[in-house]
Formats: C-alpha cells, sequence, structure tokens
C-alpha cells in the first residue's frame, strides 16, 4: 500500500501509520494490534448511549464556554449523523479489552473528532484543530462516561426490546388464557396425575408471572437514573464547569425520555457497579422462569403419540434430517438457550461488580456489553417466542379431558366424603383393576351415586375460587 493511502498520527507513545479512509486514529490501532480477542465489536445500542453523551458533553460544553462554539456544533453534527446510521462501521474496538473501556472510549472520540474537521473543511488528523482529548472530551474521563454510557445503553435497550416483547407476550398468553378457559386437563406435579386445572388458567398463571417480572425489572431499572458523569477521573469533577453535571444530565434526559440526573455523590456512582447488578438479577430472575415456561410448552406438546400433546405448538421449520414428518418446539428451545445464556452474562457481571478496586472498576467493558447483550437478545427471543409460537398455540380438548377423566388424582376430591384412607383403597384398587373411580365408590357404597357426580364434577373441581 503506498506512502498516499496513510496519515500520520501521533500520540503520547510515539507515531503510526493511519488507513487514509478510516476516522478512528492512533489509539483505536493500538487497541486492534493488543485486543484480537473475540472479534465481537461494541454493540449499537451501546455505541448509540456513548454517542448520546458526546452529543450532551459538546452542547454542554459549547454553552459554557469550555471549547468553541463552532466545534460543539461539528461534534454535535457528527453524533448526528453516525445515529441516523453513518460510519457505524468505524467502531471496531473488540469487546474485551483495556480495563474501564478507555479503547472504546478513545474510538468513540476520534471518530467524532476526524467527522467533525471534515464537517468544518479540515482534514483527519488535525487533532491541533479539533482534538479527540481536549474537544470532544473535554471536561469527561473513561471513569465517569462508561458507567454512565451502561446506564443509557441498558435503559434504551429495556425501551426498545424487553419491554414491548414482554408486553406482547403478556397480551397473548392472557388472550389464550380466555380462549383455553373451558378446557379441563390433568393438573402435574412432581410429574405425577393431580388434581384437574384449567388449561385457560395456565396461561393466565404466565401472564401473571411475566406482568410481575416486567414490574420488577422497572424497578431496578430506576437506580440507573442515577448519573456519575461529571465526576471526572475519580468522582472530585476536575477539570469541569460548576454547572456541566447538571446541564448534561438535563440534556440526556431529554434525548432518552428518562428522568435522569446527577448521582448524589458522584464517586459512589462512578465505583459502585450495583444498579447493574440488580438489573441483571432481575433478567436473570426472568429467565429461571422463561425457561419453566419453555419447559411446560414442550412437555404439553410431546408426542404426537407418545406424549402428552395437550396442545399444538405451530409448526415453523422441518424438525429432522431423516425423520420425516417430525416437527420440534423449536421456538421453545430457543427461547431456554437465550435464557441459559442471560443466566450466565449474569454469573460473569456479578464477578465483574466485584472486582473494582478503590476509585475505579476496570471491568466495565465486561458488564456493558453482557448486561446490554442480555436485555437484548432475551427481548428478541420473547417477541420471537410470542409471535412464532405463543400466538399460535390451539388446544386438543378430547386429549385433555381424557387425561382429567382418568387421573387418579380425582380420587382427592373424595377426601372430605369418605375419609383419606378410603380414598387411597380406592385409588389402589382402581389401579389394580382398571375400574373407573367412580365404579368402585358406588360399589362400596361410599357415596350414593347423585352426590358422586357433584363431587366428581371436573369443571368445579378445576375452578379457582373466586377472588382469584
Amino acid at each position: 500500500m503506498s506512502k498516499n493511502n496513510f496519515r500520520i498520527e501521533k500520540d503520547s507513545m510515539g507515531e503510526k501509520q493511519i488507513p487514509v479512509d478510516v476516522y478512528y486514529g492512533i489509539q483505536t490501532v493500538r487497541a486492534t494490534e493488543n485486543f484480537p480477542i473475540s472479534g465481537i465489536k461494541p454493540l449499537p445500542t451501546y455505541v448509540d448511549a456513548c454517542l448520546l453523551i458526546k452529543k450532551a458533553t459538546a452542547i454542554a460544553n459549547g454553552e459554557l464556554d469550555c471549547i468553541p462554539q463552532d466545534i460543539g456544533k461539528a461534534i454535535v453534527t457528527a453524533v448526528d449523523e453516525i445515529l441516523q446510521g453513518q460510519l457505524r462501521d468505524q467502531f471496531v474496538v473488540d469487546v474485551y479489552q483495556a480495563g474501564a473501556g478507555t479503547s472504546h472510549h478513545m474510538n468513540v472520540n476520534e471518530v467524532l473528532a476526524n467527522r467533525a474537521l471534515e464537517i468544518l473543511g479540515d482534514r483527519k488528523g488535525n487533532y491541533k484543530r479539533i482534538s479527540p482529548n481536549d474537544h470532544v472530551n473535554y471536561g469527561q474521563s473513561t471513569n465517569d462516561v462508561i458507567p454512565t454510557a451502561i446506564r443509557i445503553g441498558a435503559l434504551l435497550a429495556l425501551e426498545h426490546s424487553l419491554y414491548p416483547g414482554l408486553t406482547e407476550a403478556i397480551a397473548t398468553v392472557k388472550q389464550k388464557a380466555v380462549e383455553f378457559q373451558n378446557i379441563v386437563k390433568s393438573g402435574r406435579t412432581h410429574m405425577q396425575d393431580a388434581v384437574p386445572v384449567r388449561l385457560g388458567e395456565g396461561f393466565r398463571a404466565w401472564g401473571q408471572i411475566l406482568s410481575d417480572h416486567h414490574h420488577r425489572i422497572e424497578t431496578a431499572a430506576k437506580d440507573l437514573y442515577a448519573l456519575g458523569l461529571g465526576g471526572s477521573a475519580t468522582g472530585t469533577g476536575l477539570n469541569t464547569h460548576p454547572q456541566y453535571r447538571d446541564r448534561v444530565a438535563q440534556l440526556l434526559s431529554k434525548f432518552t425520555g428518562k428522568p435522569l440526573h446527577p448521582a448524589p455523590h458522584l464517586m459512589a456512582a462512578m465505583q459502585s457497579m450495583s444498579p447493574f447488578v440488580s438489573v441483571s438479577g432481575s433478567l436473570r430472575n426472568l429467565a429461571q422462569d422463561l425457561v419453566k415456561i419453555s419447559h411446560d410448552l414442550r412437555l404439553m406438546d410431546s408426542g404426537p403419540q407418545t406424549g402428552f400433546k395437550e396442545i399444538q405448538l405451530p409448526p415453523v421449520q422441518p424438525g429432522s434430517s431423516i425423520m420425516p414428518g417430525k416437527y420440534n418446539p423449536v421456538m421453545a428451545e430457543m427461547t431456554s438457550m437465550v435464557c441459559f445464556q442471560v443466566i450466565g452474562y449474569d454469573t460473569a457481571i456479578a464477578f465483574a461488580a466485584q472486582a473494582g478496586q478503590l476509585e475505579l472498576n476496570v471491568m466495565m467493558p465486561l458488564i456493558a456489553y453482557d448486561l446490554i447483550h442480555s436485555i437484548e437478545i432475551l427481548g428478541k427471543a420473547i417477541t420471537s417466542l410470542s409471535q412464532r409460537c405463543l400466538s399460535g398455540i390451539t388446544a386438543r380438548r378430547d386429549r385433555c379431558l381424557q387425561y382429567a377423566e382418568g387421573s387418579l388424582a380425582l380420587v382427592t376430591a373424595l377426601n372430605p366424603h369418605i375419609g383419606y384412607l378410603n380414598a387411597a383403597d380406592v385409588a389402589k384398587q382402581s389401579l389394580a383393576t382398571g375400574k373407573s373411580i367412580r365404579e368402585i365408590v358406588l360399589e362400596r357404597g361410599l357415596m350414593d351415586e347423585d352426590k358422586l357426580a357433584r363431587v366428581l364434577d371436573l369443571k368445579q373441581m378445576s375452578s379457582l375460587p373466586k377472588d382469584s
């Protein structure tokens, strides 16, 4: 490659050739050389969060005369261009990188500086005119920008991915609850026959479970509103204007639609990763119940000839490369895999959160990726499960009724009338002889026919209390 294809940039460690067409600079190049680890680049939502911070800081610092206003406006224009889709391929640092996130942070600063230079009619790399450090990063440090970016990135991901997915899934299972309300099926505990339940109530229970998780996640996310931005390197606010932290919080609130505000103690907000652990824990909690729901769907659809087959999940693709006509519960399987990943990320976040020392947690790049990725994949999985599985479930009414009527657990309803031990004897005799519970009770004269019919009424047995 000819010399004309490169520009020369200099940092505190020396000089490097930089491809002339790229918008990142020397510190980004050093990072790509140092960290060829996973090939995973920063999540777009995380980049957006960093860009919003840079937009707010450029506006605030321009208003406060901390940087020239023309430079501040050029930085804002560069941010807006990238938010609209330009230069998205310029954020190239591996997610496993230098502690605290300095490499990614400088990648953002360099791209914005170089694009702002072009906007002002200058050439990329002329950092005497617009500096990644002195202008784009004025009054900031990786140490307060990155924890703020994690907060904003998580809030954006929740708003755009998880909350819509959860809301749709809740509405879908509630609709199915109404559709299936009058279908009686056998309950099962310990994977053994239990007293009858309504198929619709099972779906209504799932709706309640998911609604409760939605509330828990929203509650945990409120801790993300307190920003440490303005704390600079260690939380003291060194090199920042006295009005800076309030102004950037106001601007970020406007950009995100969230009630963001400066943390009551900037040093605490920069050191503690507990808000991220709390949100991640609420995601893990949701994931655990989603695994259970996914497994229930697979069990209830198992068969078609040798399993429960109480419901039919919509077939979305052939299920076997060798067995013709086979369809698998792939949407439920996918959901479980995503949930296992979220649970793993939660463990990694917990370890990373306790690994800080003194004024800084250097594991923030891991927390940033794992938390935002967890939110986004969980939201997408729930949306796909809802649209391609839950909404198309049909009930096998006859199969449900067959299991409900044939369950030995029906004898439980006889306890108040003939006693537990007599009921147990009836169950044993039914299992041994194949006779129905109804036949045996009448043969032994334990109850009259009319009363027995009322006691063994499946719909009555499976009804919930009126206040449920």
